[in-house]
């Protein structure tokens, strides 16, 4: 009998094309008319409408998108960075996206593991996975913001460290003994014999891990103890280099490449594309260009950022799904039997 598949899995299309997901939140506060009004009536900058993120959620799930992910931004700095990120607090909100999709894979783009304790992460991890029914990828990122780390009481300059012992501690947390015991971590400061475990255990052996950027570590370091790598939107000649690299360290057990892109995608399929920041100001038509490209230098998942656009996210959803996502077909038709099936059913 062949191993369930992953939610990585669920990921990669066998043909090597990439698959589609979609970074929450669903709006486009960053396009001209919603700065415009919220300039006028005093709305801070950065902060999304969120009033239809359950059904704009349930759409994107219905329509196909491969994956949905959110981002951990634990406090919001107008001042330097201007940008709320998802708002919820993440696994909060993925509990909430666990229970109203069926198909999409749930991932964090990405919890910025210093800042949290690991075995906590351990555990809402795994709750999340088991939800979801196995449709959870946890994003990992070392953090880039100095002014949070002294608020959590830890050194911003540490925190290369700290992810690398919080990796760690997360695998140990997730492992099965064959004996039925628990975890024994006496670097935690278990006392020698005494052993606990954290409970619930994911629905296989691990909760697949995606390091976002490098974390403070080596390309090396990550290719070995990440289960995908996670990273930023890049020009075609730029990722054709840091996909090669990728390739050459994971290939005796090749892994998953995964990036965002920002899109502002355009009413006329016609449209040339032009860069904007992280991202592109395009047509469907090239955007179906661009993915081809992407994927064969590579890539397995894009997931699109919607927020610079200045169209009504729905608009923009049925589009890419008609347009879009036929060409770039996601592998992941099997419905989660977490709490999403139970709604379900």
């Amino acid at each position: 009998m062949s191993p369930a598949p992953t939610a990585l899995d669920r990921l990669v299309n066998p043909a090597g094309l990439p698959t589609l997901g979609l970074e929450l939140p669903l709006d486009n506060d960053w396009g001209a008319t919603r700065l415009r009004a919220g300039q006028a009536a005093g709305m801070p900058f950065g902060v999304p409408d969120l009033t239809r993120h359950t059904e704009l959620a349930r759409l994107a799930d219905t329509l196909g998108f491969a994956g949905l992910w959110v981002r951990d931004v634990p406090l919001y700095d107008p001042e330097q960075f201007g940008d709320a990120g998802s708002v919820f607090e993440t696994f909060t909100h993925l509990g909430h996206l666990a229970a109203v999709t069926r198909r999409a894979v749930l991932g964090t783009a990405a919890v910025v593991l210093p800042l949290r304790r690991p075995l906590l992460v351990a555990k809402a991890a795994a709750t999340v996975d088991v939800l979801s029914g196995g449709r959870f990828v946890l994003g990992l990122a070392s953090g880039d913001r100095p002014v949070e780390y002294p608020l959590f009481g830890e050194d911003f300059h540490a925190r290369g460290d700290l992810f690398r012992q919080g990796v760690q501690t997360l695998r140990a947390a997730w492992a099965r003994r064959a004996d039925g015991a628990g975890m024994e971590l006496p670097e935690l400061g278990l006392e020698a014999g005494r052993r606990l475990d954290v409970l619930p255990k994911p629905t296989g052996p691990t909760v697949p891990i995606a390091v976002a950027g490098h974390a403070r570590q080596s390309s090396v370091w990550i290719a070995r103890n990440a289960d995908a790598s996670l990273n930023y939107p890049r020009p075609l000649e730029a990722l054709r280099l840091t996909t090669r690299q990728w390739r050459e360290l994971t290939g005796d057990a090749p892994k998953p490449y995964l990036t965002p892109m920002q899109l502002d995608l355009t009413r006329d399929p016609a449209t040339a594309a032009t860069p904007i920041r992280l991202g592109q100001r395009t047509g469907s038509r090239a955007l179906v260009e661009h993915l081809r490209a992407m994927g064969e230098l590579g890539v397995a998942h894009v997931s699109f950022n919607l927020r610079p656009g200045d169209r009504p996210v729905e608009e923009v959803l049925h589009e890419l799904a008609e347009t879009v996502l036929p060409h770039f077909p996601s592998p992941n038709a099997t419905t989660g039997t977490g709490a999403a099936g139970v709604l379900a059913s």
